[in-house]
């Protein structure tokens, strides 16, 4: 399997970062890990985070793709119902000439009131908007829409956690971003029923860990950053709806969960997670898990050591896993 790098390029007021130096950062350390052998990076879309969550992933892979050479670059994801299919064709196409046809375009249906209202949306049919773009994107890029991408098909992955986004995805002969052994099976069907060969199934997406040499001497440092930003989700995922707030995050916990329960953050060495991620996606026909560069406003010295070990000690273990085709 491939190993790719996330960035979210949150700015936490109690951090003391200045924005413009932590998007310069990331570029930088863009450029380290391409030379470090790292095969991709990826970017998401959120808005009004009060840390400045990154909300035009499409702008920042134009500025990467600017200044790599080899890496994929990737959105996980564009909040599709935000966003009109003909802004989000010409913003992907200009994105994969800048970069010489190495863009992922990763679809969502988001979930967050906020963003929503912001963007004057609705919130329902969210799963439906988001396979109307994927199409119309097809169509866009075939004629409809100048200039066309680099890329002849364009990969387009679709970030649904449930069997019918699973299905939906695979209707349409996409990428399912999203690693979930129970979502194989409508997904390959959906493969099947579209016409698509289920032997061409690919999945990748996040995995929510950070590599370290020596997990119990940096526990306790971690621990603050990846607390701030677990919380931060549980807050911010059910703003504006009539619901209780979430329990604080449990880090001793997360630790220990198993990825397919939600809330699960691994904190360990290259090869205990090596290890982890290995065995919770055995069977799955995974093209690419990418990991946190950063997470909560660390500063630049913990992402760099994260990079680095990222790139030159985990990154290794995991590309011998080989990406498995399982029979349908």
């Amino acid at each position: 399997m491939k190993v790719g790098l996330y960035f979210d390029l949150r700015v936490p007021a109690r951090s003391g970062l200045a924005p413009a130096r932590v998007y310069a950062h990331m570029l930088e350390m863009c450029e380290e890990a391409e030379r470090a052998g790292i095969d991709s990076v990826w970017f998401s879309e959120h808005h009004r985070f009060d840390d400045g969550y990154l909300p035009q992933p499409l702008t920042a892979a134009a500025a990467v793709a600017a200044r790599t050479r080899r890496i994929r670059i990737g959105t996980a994801v564009v909040v599709a119902p935000l966003h009109h299919p003909a802004e989000i064709a010409e913003q992907a196409a200009v994105v994969d000439l800048l970069s010489g046809g190495r863009l992922d375009l990763g679809l969502s249906g988001g979930y967050r009131v906020p963003e929503l209202e912001l963007y004057q949306r609705s919130s329902a049919g969210r799963l439906d908007t988001t396979v109307e773009m994927a199409r119309q994107l097809r169509t866009l890029w075939t004629g409809g829409a100048t200039p066309a991408p680099v890329q002849s098909r364009l990969p387009i992955w679709l970030g649904f956690s449930g069997p019918r986004g699973a299905r939906a995805a695979g209707l349409l002969g996409e990428g399912l971003l999203f690693l979930n052994p129970a979502q194989l099976t409508p997904y390959r069907q959906g493969l099947a029923d579209g016409g698509h060969d289920p032997g061409g199934a690919r999945v990748s997406g996040p995995v929510f860990a950070l590599p370290s040499e020596d997990p119990e001497r940096d526990w306790a440092q971690a621990r603050e950053f990846i607390a701030y930003q677990q919380d931060s989700y549980r807050r911010h995922s059910v703003e504006g709806m009539p619901v209780p707030p979430r329990r604080p995050f449990d880090a001793e916990d997360a630790r220990t969960r198993p990825m397919s329960r939600p809330g699960y953050f691994w904190f360990d060495t290259p090869e205990a997670l090596a290890t982890r991620i290995r065995d919770s996606v055995a069977g799955l026909p995974v093209d690419t898990v990418f990991l946190w560069a950063s997470v909560g406003g660390m500063p630049e010295d913990l992402v760099e050591r994260n990079v680095s070990v990222i790139c030159q000690r985990l990154a290794p273990l995991l590309k011998t896993a080989p990406c498995l085709h399982s029979d349908f």
